[in-house]
């Protein structure tokens, strides 16, 4: 039985940029651009009339913003694909749009097969980020500002030490086949230590889980130090 293609919508206030996207991803039969908007209000009406697959939403248009846009996309459907595809390079940014719970974070000027390869990955559940804005985001949290840190000993209280080593893994952007060599489990066992993690963190998705990681201090290398 065939698979069905990859359904996107493009929103982007930019008529060029929307028609170069599109063209790049006819090229390959298992995408489908099922349709466009040219800004917020019209991206969140054609979300929900096509519900696609996958959302390219960028971050700054006219009236209501990228944020604004994702927010509301997911308020009406949760399980949709949201990548912001932006010019934007501020980890702030970043930060805000995966909280927010977009599954992906890339820059405009990144190369046109990681963008397909990005799209696939995001359509298949697992979290897409610029490796670029991933480095921002982690320098960003780990040069002191201990101010931001929201995550109570309570909290970390409530992982287990493999809970706390898989949320590092999380926090790198690994997939779960990826965590379970690393962790040497099978690949089952990770995918109930992240929905553990997620239950107790209060978190929605694995890219949450990640962001909030980062933002706590359980990133590259932290895993023992949490134990």
């Amino acid at each position: 039985m065939p698979v069905a293609p990859i359904s996107v919508l493009l929103v982007d206030d930019h008529n060029l940029f929307r028609s170069g996207i599109r063209s790049l991803l006819q090229r390959h039969a298992d995408f489908t651009v099922v349709g466009e908007a040219a800004d917020g209000v019209e991206g969140v009406k054609r979300a929900k009339q096509l519900q696609p697959d996958v959302v390219l939403l960028d971050l700054n248009m006219p009236g209501i913003s990228g944020l604004e846009t994702l927010q509301l996309i997911l308020q009406d459907r949760p399980g949709t694909a949201v990548i912001l595809l932006t010019v934007s390079e501020d980890a702030e940014d970043l930060g805000a749009a995966l909280q927010s719970g977009a599954r992906g974070y890339l820059i405009k000027n990144i190369d046109t097969d990681f963008l397909v390869r990005a799209i696939r990955r995001a359509a298949a559940g697992e979290p897409v980020v610029a490796e670029a804005m991933t480095a921002k985001l982690v320098a960003q949290f780990q040069g002191g500002n201990a101010a931001q840190a929201k995550l109570l000993p309570s909290e970390l209280d409530k992982l287990t030490p493999r809970e706390k080593e898989t949320l590092a893994c999380l926090a790198r952007g690994e997939s779960n086949k990826n965590i379970a060599r690393s962790l040497n489990v099978a690949e089952s066992t990770v995918k109930i230590h992240v929905q553990s993690i997620l239950k107790k963190l209060n978190l929605s998705s694995r890219v949450q889980a990640a962001v909030f990681a980062v933002e706590h201090g359980i990133a590259v290398g932290n895993a023992e130090k949490q134990t």
